[in-house]
């Protein structure tokens, strides 16, 4: 299959001081939360084929996040218009004319299907806040099912720069975010295989690659729920041919990951 490529980054986080050290969260501008790319109808055919040929693979919800997950929903919905679609009576019409049928019973699966966005659902366990629910079609070298239920701490237990300092400084903002002030940051990594949806266990090795010819960002954004109080990580995939990038940045990019 043809890769689904943007022609363009949406974000650069090396190149800005505020965005490049971690965790680099910024504030997001008003109605900027949820963006339609270039790339919108490659992605979300990819993500209705992956919903209706693996949805155990990319859902999940446990018993405590429902409520939360049909918050999610109802607060998307009315910023539908905005980005491009259709409001019907009981369904959606997107941007590529694609009709989805709204379903409040399964609201991640219904949101996986609308928008671009993968959707995590976090709520407080104990002193931390733990994955509980989320609509996840393009993992970038992780498993919803292995990840599911955890804390922060244990989500990032193989990330090397994940230590005890930068734990806290995320439990923190997961804390303190505000309803009216969503935040976003943004990753940036080299990957020789294109594909939208790459899951991976922990301790699996990644293949060694043959070149790194396409650049990997996620436009993260962390939303609080105004009722139920839960926060929302919403991951925006962007890939593009190495050749797209500017050559000042990508040398940067480069120096910086050598």
């Amino acid at each position: 299959m043809a890769p689904i490529l943007q022609r363009r980054l949406p974000q650069m986080p090396w190149m800005q001081p505020a965005t490049a050290r971690l965790p680099g969260i910024q504030p997001v501008a008003p109605g900027d939360w949820l963006r339609v790319d270039e790339a919108f109808a490659g992605q979300m055919a990819e993500r209705d084929r992956l919903i209706r040929t693996c949805p155990e693979t990319v859902h999940a919800l446990m018993a405590p996040a429902q409520e939360a997950a049909s918050e999610l929903l109802e607060l998307v919905l009315p910023q539908l218009p905005a980005l491009g679609h259709h409001m019907g009576h009981g369904s959606v019409t997107r941007p590529d004319g694609v009709t989805v049928p709204l379903d409040r019973a399964a609201p991640l699966l219904t949101l996986g299907r609308l928008v671009q966005e993968d959707f995590c659902i976090h709520l407080p366990q104990g002193s931390e806040h733990a994955l509980m629910a989320a609509i996840l079609c393009f993992p970038a070298s992780w498993t919803l099912a292995e990840k599911i239920g955890r804390p922060l701490t244990g989500i990032h237990t193989p990330v090397a720069v994940y230590d005890a300092a930068l734990a806290a400084r995320v439990q923190r903002l997961f804390d303190a975010i505000r309803p009216e002030q969503p935040l976003w940051r943004a990753n940036a990594l080299l990957y020789e295989d294109p594909s939208l949806h790459q899951p991976r266990r922990e301790g699996e090795e990644r293949p060694r690659p043959q070149s790194r010819n396409y650049l990997r960002t996620e436009r993260q954004c962390l939303v609080r729920l105004e009722k139920t109080r839960a926060v929302v990580f919403s991951i925006h995939t962007s890939i593009v041919h190495i050749d797209d990038v500017d050559p000042d940045a990508l040398a940067a990019f480069h120096a910086l990951h050598p």
